[in-house]
C-alpha cells in the first residue's frame, strides 16, 4: 500500500473519529482489516484496558479477526541489554520492509513501570523505521504483570496479523520469565549475543540456549571481527550438546552487524528455511495450535485470578491474613485455603 494511500485513510478514520467518540466495533474491526494505523492503535489500546466494556469490544474485535486468513511469520527477539536490540530490530525490520513485507514491532516488558520500558526509547532511536509506513510500532503496556503483558502481547499479534502485517516482532524487553514468554507465542526464536563478552558460554541460562532458533552475533564488525569469530565457534560447539528439536531443526549460529547493515540478508534466508521446513512437516501449524490452547489455559489463570483479587470479601481481608502469615500466625496453605473459600461463597 503506498504511502498517499495509507495518509487518506488515516486522514479520514481521524475525520470519522472526530464525528463520534465512540466508534462501533464495527467501524474499528473494518478499519483494522483495511490496515488503517489510527484503527489499528484504537483497537489495541482498548485490548490494554482494564475497563470491562473495553474489554468486550476488544474480544468481538479479536473473534472477527481471527477469522482472517493470514500467512505471517512471528519472530521472538532476545538479548541482554546493550547487545543492540533496538539496533538490530530498526536494521531487520527495514531490511524487511523493502523487500516488500510489512512488519510490526511489539514489546513484551514486565518491568516497564520501573525502567520505563526500553522500546518506549527505541522508539524515538528508531527513527528510519518509525517513519516507514509499512512498519508499526507498539511498546508494551506498562504496570501489569508479565501474565497480563503476554496475553495483551497475543492479542495485539492477532490484530497486527488482520491489519495486513507480513512479519511480527517480538522483543523481550525484561528478564527471567519473559523470555518463555515471548517463546510461547512466535514461530522463530532469535537470541542475540555480543561477541568478547567474557566466556561466552557462562552466564547463560540453558533454558535460553534451548529455545533459540538461530544464535546472532552482533556488532561483528571492526576489531570485533575476530571475537566473533571465536564466539561463533563456542556457540556451535554448544548447541551440539543439546537435542534437536522437535521438527529436527538444528539452530545456527550467524554473525552480523546491525549498525552497517552487514549479515541480515544471511538471517533472513535462515528463517525462511526455517519457516519452509516445519511448515512442510506441519509442525509449523501444530505448533500454532499448541500455543492457542496455552493461550487459553493462561487467559483462564488470569481471569481466576482477577476474580479472587476483585472480589470484596478478598480485598478487605486479604491484608488481615498477610499480617497473620508475616507473624507466623498462620500458615500460607491455611490462609490461601481461608480466602479461597472466602471468594467462592
Amino acid at each position: 500500500m503506498s504511502t498517499a494511500k495509507n495518509t487518506r485513510k488515516d486522514r479520514v478514520f481521524e475525520i470519522q473519529n472526530k464525528r463520534k467518540q465512540q466508534l462501533s466495533t464495527k467501524d474499528l474491526t473494518l478499519g483494522v482489516i483495511q490496515g488503517n494505523s489510527t484503527a489499528l492503535s484504537r483497537a489495541i489500546t482498548l485490548v490494554e484496558s482494564t475497563k470491562k466494556e473495553h474489554h468486550e469490544q476488544a474480544n468481538a474485535i479479536i473473534e472477527e479477526c481471527l477469522k482472517i486468513t493470514t500467512k505471517t511469520i512471528r519472530i521472538g527477539i532476545t538479548g541482554v541489554p546493550g547487545v543492540g536490540k533496538s539496533t538490530f530490530i530498526e536494521a531487520f525490520g527495514k531490511r524487511l520492509t523493502r523487500l516488500g513485507k510489512k512488519v510490526a514491532v511489539l514489546a513484551v516488558d514486565p518491568s516497564s513501570t520501573q525502567t520505563r520500558g526500553s522500546i518506549l526509547g527505541d522508539k524515538t532511536r528508531m527513527q528510519e523505521l518509525v517513519r516507514d509506513t509499512n512498519a508499526f510500532i507498539r511498546p508494551s503496556p506498562s504496570g501489569v504483570s508479565l501474565g497480563g503483558v503476554a496475553r495483551k502481547t497475543r492479542e495485539t499479534i492477532i490484530l497486527c496479523e488482520a491489519a495486513g502485517y507480513d512479519i511480527i516482532l517480538v522483543e523481550t524487553v525484561g528478564v527471567g520469565q519473559s523470555e518463555t514468554a515471548v517463546h510461547s507465542m512466535v514461530d522463530f526464536f532469535l537470541l542475540l549475543k555480543l561477541p568478547g563478552a567474557g566466556d561466552e558460554l557462562q552466564g547463560i541460562k540453558r533454558g535460553i540456549i534451548e529455545m533459540a532458533d538461530a544464535i546472532i552475533i552482533n556488532k561483528a564488525d571492526g576489531d570485533n571481527m575476530k571475537l566473533a569469530r571465536a564466539a561463533s565457534i563456542d556457540f556451535t560447539r554448544a548447541l551440539h550438546l543439546y537435542p534437536p528439536k522437535e521438527n529436527g531443526w538444528v539452530p545456527k549460529v550467524l554473525s552480523c552487524s546491525a549498525l552497517k547493515k552487514q549479515g541480515l540478508d544471511e538471517i533472513w534466508q535462515v528463517i525462511k528455511t526455517y519457516i519452509a521446513l516445519s511448515t512442510k512437516s506441519e509442525n509449523f501449524y501444530l505448533k500454532r495450535k499448541k500455543q492457542n490452547k496455552n493461550w487459553l489455559l493462561q487467559t483462564i489463570d488470569d481471569e481466576l485470578k482477577l476474580k479472587f483479587y476483585h472480589d470484596s470479601q478478598v480485598s478487605k481481608e486479604l491484608e488481615k491474613y498477610i499480617q497473620q502469615v508475616q507473624n507466623n500466625k498462620i500458615s500460607p496453605f491455611r490462609a490461601a485455603e481461608k480466602l479461597m473459600l472466602m471468594h467462592h461463597k
